[in-house]
């Protein structure tokens, strides 16, 4: 595999980065294998997820849809109607349960992305903490500092460094873990979103990260800017 060309790069950039419509507009690539193309959808639907368009999701996947785009539909359930989540969880549940489908990467990892919503921490790493992805690592992070275990998202963080350090996602839960022991790890973190900045187009979730990482270090001002960006590009709807 190490020659062939990755052709979903730029599409899980920006993805990761939080530039979501971007990642809608450039998702017509050519020469797709069945897998990647199965992925490029996810990563599409994922981002309208992250958009607010849960019932485009809902509408556009059916029945006879691959495994991890039925896992996405069921993201996009659970968000849309928090009033029947339990259905939806008692859905998930089934499926993970199924020795024929319930060690999917993708459907562990939405398994882990709804049951973090439900702060149910022990019963996402259930699914997440195999690891096998760099988006599972990069959940098992947040999960991680969620439980107020730096220690144990330090190992995550290990790992993905041992597999890419240069990866963007290894970048970002960096900065989470930077961000969340805080003191002097304040200022590395927002070196990264810095270096984001200077690398890709500004996102929301580039902004934010920067802003945070101000307000620890007392630039109030500086914070106060970087958040009306945000904010005005959020009304923008998915920078």
């Amino acid at each position: 595999m190490a020659g062939s060309p990755d052709h979903l790069f730029n599409l899980r950039n920006n993805f990761y980065l939080g530039s979501y419509q971007a990642a809608i507009n450039n998702s017509d690539l050519p020469n797709l294998s069945p897998d990647d193309a199965v992925e490029r959808d996810c990563l599409v639907y994922r981002s309208y997820i992250a958009l607010g368009s849960y019932q485009l999701v809902i509408n556009e996947i059916d029945s006879s849809a691959a495994t991890p785009l039925q896992a996405v539909k069921l993201l996009a359930l659970y968000l849309s109607n928090p009033h029947d989540k339990e259905s939806t969880i008692s859905s998930l549940k089934e499926w993970l349960a199924d020795p024929a489908i319930g060690n999917n990467h993708i459907l562990r990892l939405i398994a882990g992305i709804i049951f973090t919503h439900e702060e149910d921490y022990n019963e996402a790493l259930k699914h997440t903490n195999a690891g096998g992805t760099m988006e599972l690592h990069a959940l098992n992070v947040q999960i991680f500092i969620k439980m107020h275990r730096s220690d144990y998202a330090e190992r995550q963080l290990r790992v993905m460094q041992q597999i890419d350090e240069d990866h963007t996602l290894t970048q970002l839960a960096n900065a989470w873990l930077n961000l969340a022991v805080g003191g002097s790890k304040i200022q590395e973190a927002y070196l990264i979103f810095q270096d984001f900045s200077e690398k890709y187009p500004m996102t929301g979730l580039i902004l934010n990260g920067k802003a945070v990482c101000c307000m620890h270090m007392g630039n109030f001002d500086e914070a106060e800017t970087l958040l009306l960006e945000a904010l005005n590009k959020a009304r923008c709807k998915g920078s």
